[in-house]
């Protein structure tokens, strides 16, 4: 094996360990946190609708036996998940109307989305995935190839977008041969990853990933999942000035979540942290409404006061836009 096939290896290596300490389980989660033991059996039973995992390096980041983390609110499973709340579906986007092949969503012109892996690092309690039907929708490396005759098929596609579950939780050797073969269509241009890994899971921006992207033919971008300033420590804001060293754009897209970012304090807080570490607001999402995620809603009206808001207090180019997604639309709805 080679030096760089070696090297490769370890980096992944190491992630892989960081990974494969995540916690798991409800009574790990409050044991280590010092939280009451009267949230046990809430968390245990939404957790099999929709498993607890966090990261060890997220969780040192939620304070200890403070019940109103907003880092905390966005992986406990909570007894609310269990409520079936009238307007909320098991898929708020309608996205298996718009799945050609397995592992392919084709949503909005010149662009498509391909799941690369079904798995996240961290399972976020308001993910409009909770409930995708992954198992028809992983195709792996052999059913890419599929994927890949779609995108070469139709010469207005300039740009995939790389999600999941989670596309960095691919190891680099079969992400390097992904974007090979798309570097292969000429119409491609554009390789966008849709990522929460660098915020979760530092460790997987390696200097050898780092490299992949910097070696390839495509425009890289790196779309961030973070949502509150919180979440952004030392190691985080690291890994993002590697990548904005070696030039990838960074852009960053939230949710708005009642308890956690619905405050102007904290929105101002992220947007200015994010751009000391390099990255630029994109979207501020409105809640996609999948069932188990009520108690995290916040109203259009105070959503749209929260943006006036942060544009009094803000530069133009640090207020994201807000958006929410409607099925069948062509584009995002801006509000």
């Amino acid at each position: 094996m080679s030096t760089a096939g070696n090297q490769q290896d370890s980096s992944d290596l190491a992630w892989k360990q960081a990974l494969s300490i995540a916690i798991t389980q409800p009574e790990q989660l409050l044991e280590y946190l010092n939280l009451p033991s009267t949230w046990l059996e809430p968390a245990k039973a939404a957790s099999k609708l929709f498993p607890l995992k966090v990261p060890l390096g997220f969780a040192n980041r939620i304070e200890k036996a403070n019940p109103n983390d907003p880092l905390l609110k966005q992986i406990l499973p909570l007894a609310a998940e269990l409520i079936q709340t009238p307007g909320y579906s098991a898929d708020p986007l309608q996205e298996q109307a718009s799945n050609p092949i397995p592992g392919l969503l084709h949503k909005y012109h010149g662009r498509v989305l391909l799941i690369a892996t079904g798995i996240c690092a961290v399972n976020c309690r308001y993910c409009f995935r909770r409930e995708f039907p992954y198992q028809d929708n992983n195709p792996g490396s052999k059913g890419w190839d599929k994927a890949l005759e779609y995108i070469k098929s139709d010469s207005s596609i300039t740009e995939v977008i790389l999600s999941g579950g989670d596309p960095l939780l691919l190891s680099d050797k079969p992400l390097q041969n992904l974007l090979d073969k798309m570097a292969e269509i000429c119409h491609v241009k554009t390789v966008r990853f849709h990522t929460r890994l660098p915020i979760v899971l530092p460790e997987r921006i390696t200097d050898s990933f780092i490299e992949l992207l910097r070696n390839s033919r495509l425009n890289p971008v790196i779309v961030l999942h973070c949502n509150h300033p919180n979440e952004i420590d030392a190691q985080v804001s690291q890994v993002l000035s590697k990548l904005k060293a070696a030039g990838i754009t960074l852009l960053n897209q939230a949710v708005l979540l009642a308890g956690v970012n619905d405050d102007l304090e904290a929105q101002v807080a992220l947007q200015q942290k994010l751009f000391e570490n390099g990255v630029l607001p994109y979207y501020l999402h409105m809640l996609d409404k999948v069932q188990g995620s009520a108690h995290f809603f916040v109203s259009e009206a105070k959503a749209k006061q929260l943006i006036f808001e942060m544009t009094q207090r803000l530069p133009g180019y640090l207020v994201p836009k807000l958006a929410r997604e409607v099925a069948g639309m062509g584009s995002k709805l801006h509000l």
